[in-house]
């Protein structure tokens, strides 16, 4: 059969044209042609802007220049005396525009305003407006529109602050991490009038979205081929550049965006895929210090805040996360109109409060008790000044995050957690060494008590991302966990200095989302949600964390080790007043428990609450900073010392109704009446006490001395303290002392010994201390010179460079048998070092079978570069871990390098000690304010100084003093005093039962009213498990102290539960109530005291006898934390 067709096809018969087969990279390469460059003069480069005017009579300029490093806030600044200013001149200017009629007809008129540095537009009353970012980096915005009625009108007038730094502060030499150029100046290239061509403008945003499809998906696929079939088909429909011809190029952008996507606005994200792989939410990390000191970072969050509120009122679906209540606060106080306006975005869900902690504080070396106030100032904060509190933790930019974690952001009312940080070592381009890649996204994070916390941790391996193309693949391409969730968070916005999202990443996340909505060759981003319900709809897809791998322990970054070290006066700051602000607590709140009815005493709430939060505004401790950081710092802790010592001043001497004043060699001049020695720790205490004599001997009322130093300037006196007293009692020598003597052997050659441990030094270096042999121990010194971050790492080659140390000269200071110490010197380079060996009659703890600790005091005077310092000891002792102390806890890692993950741990945080120890017998340094350990094979270390140069020059130069842990702590009574009458003699807070639970803080509850005489008190206790294991403990409450109800409490002193109090009839009459733990756990516990009428109807009864001064036997004495306060 012959079928006919009378179909004519428009296929012709004959070819005689070449065919359109192109060189697809060639084509690819053109495409950075269409803007910018080479061909600037005639691309769309030049359509972008309409009209630019400047000059007097468009822009006239007034400035106004603050004196030297000054930052005046808008009300001082706006009353002072402006002059005459024109483009080029180094200022922040008060601007006064004239806008030409004919401008109306325009959709936006705008000012350009380019100081190359940060600035911060407010309008003539003060209100800031938004920030400008001069230059020309990718974080640049330097365009403020017009609002329209001011374009109507012809005339429009602001104010501009010109902050005179970067982004990143004022490097020297350019590179980001060098010390600041403090003559750096900053010029004004434009103070321009322009109208932008916004059609021309969008039509760049298309193409930067299609070249970004071009370049970041395969280059097979059907989306890659056809935007760059696109991109290319513009380039060439680009011809005359006006409105009709650019109408026309974007219209061909839509064969990928879709016909009319940019009519509906943040609509594009309600069309397409239902759900959505990639959620985007804006973030502006701050450093609270780093290459700029605090008042810089005050202007940088009203610069940041205030740019991202303008951007919400033209970017409906824009949603900001931010964190940091210190932040907040300073804005509060700074700011009042950008505040309030906060309030409002806050309220209708646009701005979204993150990560409930007074700032984004380091991970590793806070304190426990410092952590918790962290999230318990920041949390409470939040909660009074928007009525709501966060959900998830947030530290995208800590080095590293302790174990403890977990258990405090829950208990602070947050299960979710985002971090970012230990992905930064698979960075190839800023970190090209290697590192272990982590091998989650999305976890349960599981600490060392067993709590969990649902982490993610973003695949984009950035919390500044870009908002473009290759970011939103990689959010899939780059999850670990895509079989048990396969969502991300997009993170975006510029960061760390600040910043935030700019216009194009809105933009940007619109086209893309339409590209999707069209085409399934990338995973759909969605704008508008709040992180929390994207890690609600991870829990409730993976089955409450069900189907999510776990991850156990410390999240260790493979990274900036050094700054475990670096700058250790800010640690040793840190230390001393979260030790001090311990006390405080305690003594204040045994003050308002048992003051005398005549007492006005009233609980320095406001000035403890000040004090923690200079200390946990500090507590950006890596060290990474420049130097005018630190001496911001140091003046906040020297603040935190002198306000601590008065309210122990003041406590005192309510408690002992008497004057007393902490000991400090400069204070004994006056010689005062006697001594008072108390202890405020939780523990029982038996210590050698060292003071300065008079020049005859003994001053008066002085505790028995049993020792004198061999100069006849010190002496040392044996204290005890037993069970709950606070009270030390005097003690001579005894049967379960163990004498001490120094042996000189020759000239550098001594022995330190007691009956059950010995130390030898020979040759300038300790060749034994009972079983140490074959190496020798002591100073050692490493070149240390990282790969790039100076102040930041510390590399493993650097343990390739060890040179010992060896004492130089020697000199014995106490023979014993009290006290034992020699004095030794070492000379390095520029360098001295003293330091005081010392080892003492006594048991290290109140166990029988605990061996005398050996103190080492020193003082470093520090000249070198590049160096790192640090204390070693080769052990006999054989094990596969070594413990170190972290917060409410401890944890093991390997002293072997099996694996790399092993041996990347080859320099550690810990607290307050490192244990190397195997079955039966072991070795502890414990440190007095030092954060850096190693224990390599058998050779435990602690690191002491280092000596970087950038971002500060000074690093650690200059004087240091290590002194070891003194838990007794005398003050002086002065003279004029004959007796004190303390009004309680023994802790009314103990612990029976399990020896592995510790009361680590006593308070007064946050929402008591300290004002009232009568309102009711409460008491706040914090105790924990320290051992890893379960534990059963009765808390007992003293007879004199009358609770009326007990409650279980989280973080935030929210009531979990009330506890069964019980009266022991038959013993003292306390109050009990039993406690369970499991390992590692912390409990809150709040207790409900008597008003106060009745308390000190009860006191005024049981009223110790007073403590006459004299010197007798069985005088009890005190002791309490000074300057050197008690660890």
């Amino acid at each position: 059969m012959t079928h006919h067709c009378n179909h004519t096809s428009s296929y012709p018969e004959l070819n005689y044209g070449s065919g359109a087969k192109w060189i697809k990279n060639l084509t690819q390469g053109r495409l950075s042609n269409f803007l910018g460059g080479h061909f600037s003069d005639v691309n769309l480069s030049s359509k972008l802007f309409v009209h630019r005017l400047d000059g007097p009579g468009v822009v006239d300029l007034q400035v106004w220049s603050a004196p030297g490093l000054t930052k005046p806030l808008f009300a001082e600044a706006i009353r002072k005396k402006f002059r005459s200013a024109k483009k080029g001149e180094s200022f922040g200017p008060s601007l006064k525009m004239t806008i030409p009629a004919s401008w109306k007809e325009y959709e936006r008129v705008q000012l350009e305003f380019d100081p190359g540095c940060e600035a911060m537009v407010f309008s003539t009353d003060g209100v800031p407006l938004q920030g400008i970012t001069g230059g020309f980096g990718g974080d640049r915005r330097v365009e403020h529109i017009i609002p329209r009625e001011a374009v109507l009108r012809g005339t429009y007038e602001v104010v501009i602050e010109s902050s005179c730094n970067g982004m990143f502060g004022v490097p020297w030499n350019g590179d980001a991490v060098a010390p600041p150029d403090m003559n750096r100046y900053f010029g004004l290239a434009s103070a321009d009038l322009v109208v932008p061509n916004q059609e021309a403008w969008r039509l760049m945003w298309d193409f930067n979205t299609l070249r970004e499809l071009v370049d970041a998906l395969p280059g097979n696929t059907p989306l890659q081929n056809k935007a760059l079939v696109t991109a290319n088909a513009i380039m060439n429909a680009f011809t005359t550049g006006d409105d009709e011809n650019i109408h026309q190029m974007r219209a061909i952008a839509e064969d990928v965006f879709g016909k009319g996507w940019e009519a509906k606005g943040a609509g594009v994200y309600d069309e397409g895929a239902k759900r959505v792989q990639v959620v985007g939410i804006s973030y502006c990390h701050i450093d609270t210090a780093w290459l700029w000191p605090y008042a810089v970072t005050q202007q940088k969050t009203a610069r940041s805040w205030s740019t991202q509120i303008n951007l919400m009122e033209r970017f409906p679906e824009h949603r900001f996360a931010c964190s940091q209540a210190q932040q907040f606060k300073w804005l509060e106080q700074q700011y009042p109109p950008l505040f309030e306006k906060l309030k409002h975005k806050i309220a209708s869900g646009q701005f979204h409060l993150i990560g409930g902690a007074w700032v984004e504080n380091d991970g590793n070396m806070p304190s426990g008790e410092a952590l918790v106030r962290q999230f318990l100032y920041g949390q409470r904060y939040f909660e009074s000044r928007f009525g709501k509190r966060c959900e998830t933790a947030w530290l995208p930019d800590t080095f590293g995050l302790t174990a403890a974690y977990p258990q405090l952001i829950r208990d602070a009312g947050m299960q979710y957690f985002f971090t970012q940080k230990l992905s930064c070592g698979s960075c190839p381009i800023l970190y090209a060494v290697h590192r272990n890649v982590f091998p989650h996204s999305t976890f349960n994070w599981v600490g060392i008590d067993g709590t969990q916390v649902l982490c993610h941790m973003t695949p984009v391996d950035t919390y500044t991302a870009q908002a473009n193309v290759g970011e939103v693949k990689k959010a899939i391409s780059n999850h670990k966990n895509l079989e048990s969730n396969d969502t991300a968070l997009l993170v975006f916005g510029n960061g760390d200095g600040g910043g935030g999202a700019l216009p194009k990443m809105l933009e940007n996340l619109r086209r893309i989302r339409a590209v999707t909505n069209n085409h399934r060759e990338l995973p759909p981003v969605s704008m508008g949600s709040t992180v929390e319900q994207f890690f609600e709809d991870i829990e409730r897809d993976s089955k409450g964390g069900t189907s999510l791998p776990v991850w156990r322990g410390e999240l260790y970054l493979e990274f900036h080790r050094g700054t475990y070290t670096s700058h250790g006066s800010i640690k040793k700051g840190n230390r001393k007043c979260e030790i001090l602000l311990r006390d405080v607590e305690r003594v204040a709140t045994l003050a308002t428990i048992y003051k005398p009815a005549s007492s006005n005493y009233v609980y320095p709430k406001k000035s403890i609450d000040d004090c923690w939060e200079k200390v946990l505004l500090n507590q950006l401790l890596p060290g990474s900073a420049i130097g005018m950081v630190y001496d911001d710092a140091e003046r906040l802790y020297s603040e935190v010392r002198r306000d601590c010592q008065k309210m122990l001043d003041v406590a005192f001497g309510v408690l002992l109704r008497a004057s007393s004043t902490a000991c400090g060699d400069s204070r004994f001049a006056e010689k005062p009446t006697g001594f008072l020695v108390l202890n405020l720790t939780p523990f029982p205490r038996q210590e050698v006490v060292e003071v300065p004599l008079s020049g005859d001997g003994i001053l008066p009322s002085f505790p028995t001395v049993v020792q004198t130093s061999l100069d006849g300037k010190r002496g040392y006196a044996l204290i005890e303290c037993e069970g709950n007293g606070l009270c030390g009692r005097e003690m001579s020598m005894h049967d379960e002392c163990l004498p001490v003597c120094v042996e000189a052997v020759s000239s550098n050659n001594f022995i330190l010994k007691t009956s059950v441990i010995t130390m030898t030094i020979r040759e300038g270096r300790i060749t034994s201390i009972y079983d140490l042999e074959g190496k020798t121990g002591g100073l050692v010194i490493f070149e240390d010179r990282p790969n790039y971050w100076d102040a930041w790492d510390v590399e493993i080659h650097h343990l390739e460079t060890r040179t010992p140390l060896a004492f130089s000269s020697f000199r014995v200071v106490a023979q014993g048998p009290l006290r034992a110490t020699v004095e030794a010197r070492v000379k390095y380079g520029q360098s001295g070092i003293k330091v005081m060996i010392s080892m003492d009659g006594t048991h290290a703890t109140r166990q029988h079978d605990s061996r005398p600790l050996i103190k080492f005091d020193a003082e470093v005077d520090w000249h070198e570069r590049h160096k790192f310092l640090k204390f070693e000891l080769p052990l006999n002792i054989n094990n596969t871990v070594a413990t170190y102390e972290c917060q409410f806890g401890h944890v093991q890692r390997p002293t072997y390098k099996n694996t790399t993950l092993d041996a990347a741990k080859f320099e550690v945080c810990g607290h307050k000690f490192a244990d190397f120890s195997e079955f039966g017998y072991g070795v502890a340094i414990l440190s007095e304010s030092k954060y850096g350990f190693a224990c390599e094979g058998n050779v435990l270390r602690i690191s002491l100084l280092r000596a970087a140069t950038a971002p500060d020059a000074d690093q650690d130069q200059g004087l240091h003093i290590y002194l070891t842990l003194r838990y007794m702590v005398m003050r002086a009574i002065p003279r004029g005093v004959t007796s004190v009458e303390p009004l309680v003699r023994e802790f009314p807070f103990s612990l029976h039962g399990a020896r592995n639970v510790f009361l680590e803080t006593v308070k007064r509850g946050e929402d008591d009213d300290f004002e009232s005489a009568t309102a009711k008190k409460t008491v706040v206790l914090r105790l924990y498990e320290a051992f890893g294991g379960h534990g059963r403990i009765e808390l007992r409450i003293a007879r004199n102290v009358h609770v009326l109800a007990a409650y279980t409490t989280n973080l935030l002193e929210d009531t979990k539960a009330e506890v069964a109090l019980s009266r022991d009839a038959q013993g003292d009459g306390a109050s009990t109530l039993a406690l369970e733990f499991r390992g590692f756990e912390v409990k809150t516990v709040k207790l409900v005291l008597a008003d106060a009428e009745e308390g000190c109807t009860r006191n005024s009864k049981s009223d110790p006898d007073p403590v006459p001064l004299g010197r007798s036997e069985s005088r009890e004495s005190w002791i309490v934390v000074s300057d050197d306060a008690s660890e």
